[in-house]
């Protein structure tokens, strides 16, 4: 009887503990949650019940598992096992509180500050610093583990007096890997792109959608993707339409015929910009910028919010004035003239005579001089 009730006390106490102390700190946490709801930590630490739980459970069984007397020969393989369980859910508890604390930390400042750009920029910080953190607490983990058996703690001393060669063997293997981390801690903390900016990058518009420490993922505006490492970004030129504020000015051009009637084409574009919901209202003009022998350029300027809303007055901008253009003044646009070619003077016809016979347009007929020459 004893041999039963030993292991079921051990392992229903400690089954017992652990739920009755997880859900006394969930208890806690969620009052203190509801008392200060301004601070968003509490609320972020309740997601730490489970792992914390974890913890408890395994520690306890670890600790009174020799009370137990349960598979006295295998003893040595349980212990090591639950020494492996214990260390991982200890990584994944600081992990999980470190990301709360994280968490907490931006939304405090994200609720403190209006300032969009900044707000990014601590984003894509914060972003990358947790996930730094969770790569270092795996590392040192997975380190912890391997110590546990006692073969990798007699083969530390090799492994030590080797690490010159190796670190130098690592280091040129991993050239490509190690620039793309240290460019994305250079993006991090240089403020050279942040998430949410919108970039052009090899001919395409887009917006960042991720960024890793080895590699960026530009969404575009099609919901494509584009993966590229982040040292691309510390090498090549590229465009961020989000520095130094979102606001843009976008044109739109038109190739017209000389007879277009630009001053009602100002009025135009000012109605139209009136019921466009996407222009902010800070600027519009439309003058004549280029003209060539058939035909003149002309340029609408408009501003919106941002890269999105531009796109939107751009497109509203070109379909409503060639449509108005089309409707109410068609001869403004551009045509193409022909005409038949004319011999230069003194050049023979078939007949041997002098030949110039220019053509004439009246009312869409085609008429011609009447033929001169012998016979």
């Amino acid at each position: 009887m004893e041999n039963v009730l030993r292991p079921l006390i051990v392992i229903g106490g400690s089954v017992v503990l652990t739920l009755l102390v997880g859900w006394i700190a969930d208890l806690l946490l969620r009052r203190a949650d509801q008392r200060h709801p301004q601070v968003k930590l509490w609320g972020l630490l309740r997601r730490c019940r489970l792992p914390l739980q974890f913890v408890m459970c395994v520690a306890l069984l670890r600790g009174s598992y020799d009370q137990a007397e349960i598979g006295a020969d295998h003893s040595a393989g349980i212990g090591q096992t639950l020494n492996l369980v214990l260390i991982g859910s200890a990584a994944w508890l600081m992990v999980r509180i470190a990301t709360a604390i994280v968490e907490s930390s931006y939304s405090r400042y994200a609720h403190a500050h209006r300032d969009p750009a900044r707000v990014r920029r601590v984003r894509t910080q914060v972003t990358l610093i947790q996930r730094v953190v969770s790569a270092i607490v795996g590392v040192v983990a997975v380190a912890a583990m391997l110590l546990t058996f006692p073969a990798m703690r007699a083969a530390g001393a090799s492994l030590l007096a080797s690490a010159g060669i190796l670190g130098i063997v690592a280091g040129v293997a991993a050239q490509s890997t190690l620039s793309n981390m240290f460019a994305g801690l250079q993006i991090a903390f240089g403020d050279m792109v942040r998430l949410g900016d919108t970039v052009v990058v090899n001919g395409e518009w887009g917006t960042v959608d991720e960024i890793t420490l080895t590699f960026l993922t530009v969404r575009t505006w099609d919901e494509r993707r584009f993966t590229m490492p982040v040292s691309y970004f510390t090498s090549q030129p590229f465009e961020n339409w989000s520095r130094g504020g979102v606001q843009m000015t976008g044109t739109v051009f038109f190739h017209l015929d000389h007879s277009a009637p630009v001053e009602e084409m100002r009025n135009k574009l000012r109605d139209i910009l009136r019921e466009c919901p996407a222009w902010d209202g800070r600027d519009y003009g439309l003058a004549v910028t280029d003209s060539t022998p058939s035909t003149m350029e002309v340029r609408a300027l408009v501003t919106a919010k941002d890269a999105d809303d531009v796109w939107t007055v751009r497109v509203t901008v070109r379909e409503q004035m060639l449509r108005w253009l089309t409707v109410h003044h068609p001869y403004a646009l551009p045509r193409v003239n022909t005409a038949d070619a004319i011999l230069p003077p003194g050049t023979a016809g078939s007949n041997g005579t002098e030949t110039h016979r220019p053509r004439t347009t009246t009312r869409g007929r085609v008429t011609e001089p009447p033929r001169t020459g012998r016979g």
